[in-house]
């Protein structure tokens, strides 16, 4: 059985195992580091699945990020990471976060959130190309690069760059 919480304090070692294990690196153990020690993180949107109630599998996070338009900046979302252990992925578990997320984000009054990820993989949550809905970012990543709308015509007449906090490196 998997349930999804918000994560804890205590849960931060076990959170970076998570990470490292599923992409076999630190560089997300430090991303979400250092966006926990910014402005831009959303404690109610850093979520742990937990095997039994007890075990951490799988984290994902949602983090604050702006679009800038002609008109006004414009507080969105930011997917990621998204980690699931090795022994545990193909479980539908990093799907379960990833809804349950969105929804939890929506709850708070998000009204979008952008992803650079699988292009296969995201669309299937309603994931766009960014380009579609008129954004650009500071990536080189094509249809990689994706928006999903929390909230139907969110971004309607919205054109804009995404802004990433230092934490992302760009």
């Amino acid at each position: 059985m998997i349930e999804v919480r918000e994560e804890k304090l205590q849960d931060h070692e076990e959170i970076s195992t998570i990470l490292q294990k599923a992409f076999g690196g630190e560089d997300e153990v430090t991303l979400v580091k250092e966006i926990r020690d910014s402005a831009y993180f959303v404690p109610e949107l850093s979520l742990v699945a937990l095997h039994n109630r007890r075990d951490p599998v799988g984290y994902i996070l949602f983090s604050e990020i702006t679009i800038s338009t002609e008109k006004e900046d414009l507080t969105s979302l930011a997917l990621a990471p998204v980690a699931v252990v090795p022994e545990f992925q193909r479980e539908g578990i990093g799907s379960m976060l990833i809804q349950d997320g969105m929804m939890r984000a929506t709850s708070l009054g998000y009204r979008h959130v952008v992803v650079l990820g699988h292009k296969e993989y995201y669309p299937k949550f309603g994931f766009l190309p960014a380009s579609e809905q008129k954004l650009s970012g500071p990536f080189d990543a094509g249809d990689a690069f994706m928006v999903k709308e929390l909230k139907k015509g969110a971004l309607k007449d919205v054109s804009g760059e995404v802004v990433y906090p230092k934490a992302f490196g760009v």
